[in-house]
């Protein structure tokens, strides 16, 4: 009898918890998924609020960025099939000090990775790949004179079109 309370007593406590709502902390949101690789919101307020990348002065600077981060990552993912040469601790020590120098001093640029949810190793491995998209399109369009940008442009656009691309992201959400 008793057995038989207890295990009604536990049954009406589980399914009395089923149905409340739990309450879920949203710890970020995604905004887009590239060739597996997900890019979140803190990755679009990481490199506008860095310098990483930038808006352009469109209306919807979570857009402008994001867009440029989707590109980046079907870039990488041409880069890392061709790997191009690895660039130096050097290269990478000047652009995490080029990095710098867009903050007023070391407390501003070390609250900026804080409030990205960065630190300083996942901005120089971000910084190195920057490099290394360069090196390879230094490499693939180094004949391409004047119309070098143009073409980047219309090659960009073709991994968008055979890319693995899903877009979560809309704006005002």
């Amino acid at each position: 009898m008793y057995k038989t309370v207890f295990v009604c007593f536990v049954f009406a406590c589980v399914s009395w918890r089923a149905s409340v709502p739990a309450a879920a902390e949203v710890l970020d949101r995604v905004l887009a998924v590239v060739g597996g690789q997900l890019i979140t919101l803190t990755d679009v307020t990481a490199a506008r609020d860095l310098g990483l990348q930038s808006a352009d002065n469109q209306a919807d600077s979570v857009r402008a960025i994001l867009s440029k981060l989707i590109d980046r990552e079907l870039v990488l993912a041409e880069v890392e099939r061709y790997a191009p040469a690895e660039p130096s601790a050097d290269a990478v020590d000047r652009e995490v000090a080029r990095v710098r120098t867009r903050f007023t001093n070391a407390d501003t640029f070390d609250a900026a990775l804080a409030r990205s949810g960065l630190d300083e190793k996942h901005l120089r491995e971000t910084l190195r790949q920057d490099l290394r998209i360069q090196a390879y399109e230094d490499q693939r369009f180094a004949a391409a004179g004047e119309r070098r940008q143009d073409l980047i442009a219309e090659w960009t656009a073709g991994l968008r079109r055979r890319g693995d691309i899903i877009d979560l992201y809309l704006a005002g959400r």
